[in-house]
């Protein structure tokens, strides 16, 4: 893990030898599953490392720079569609006081999810198997969370909608996002008043081709949103 010590030396990010043995068995394990679980395309070591881990470990750096996570300092987060575990098992990783929630309806995906969170010995990491727009209305996930993260789940608008019943007032969506990262933006105006977000910037993440979109929550979610499962994607608030 030659390549991933350097790119978090570069962000602020020390990682001592547990941590970089734990991100080597993790890419042995994301590189096994895949084989029968269709988790990435990228594959190749060097490539694993700059583009999910690296790029995961971007988003720890700028939570820190942000002030939404405080070394050594324990804080409630959630990952959306947490797929193959990123940015979610990252971050854990290097910020090992983090009480993380990998919800993921493909159980496919949540069998190899709690393989990684077992071989890796990970404290305080739960996976669950449903539905955002299900778990949200759920009393244990609604509005409990600090920190909230999606990778590659939905465009802004939907994601608001699907994300940000589960934070608390003050809490963080920090959603990592692609070239259109701007239309998104101005698309998701109307989901992010009507859902309680204020957008709180978008930063491009150093040497990757993703800005990290933060949004506080500084309303309560009406009881209403998330709408049924399937309604944010086929109707978002826009």
């Amino acid at each position: 893990m030659d390549v991933l010590a350097r790119i978090a030396e570069a962000r602020g990010l020390i990682l001592d030898d547990r941590q970089l043995w734990q991100f080597e068995e993790y890419y042995r394990l994301l590189i096994a599953a895949n084989q029968r679980v269709n988790l990435t395309s990228v594959t190749a070591y060097d490539d694993v490392q700059r583009r999910h881990f690296g790029e995961s470990l971007a988003v720890a750096a700028a939570l820190y720079q942000a002030g939404v996570l405080q070394p050594g300092q324990a804080a409630r987060a959630i990952d959306l569609g947490a797929g193959a575990g990123f940015p979610g098992l990252p971050i854990k990783i290097a910020h090992p006081v983090l009480r993380l929630t990998l919800l993921e309806s493909a159980h496919k995906k949540t069998r190899f999810l709690e393989e990684v969170v077992e071989r890796l010995a990970l404290a305080d990491v739960s996976v669950v198997a449903v539905r955002a727009e299900s778990a949200a209305h759920q009393a244990v996930h609604r509005e409990a969370y600090d920190l909230a993260l999606a990778r590659a789940l939905a465009p802004l608008p939907v994601l608001a909608e699907l994300a940000l019943p589960f934070l608390r007032l003050g809490g963080v969506l920090a959603a990592p996002k692609g070239s259109r990262v701007a239309q998104e933006v101005a698309a998701a105006a109307l989901a992010l008043r009507t859902c309680g977000g204020h957008l709180l910037s978008t930063e491009r993440l150093p040497d990757s081709p993703l800005a990290l979109v933060l949004v506080e929550k500084t309303a309560p979610t009406p009881s209403t949103y998330p709408r049924r499962p399937g309604i944010p994607a086929k109707r978002p608030l826009q």
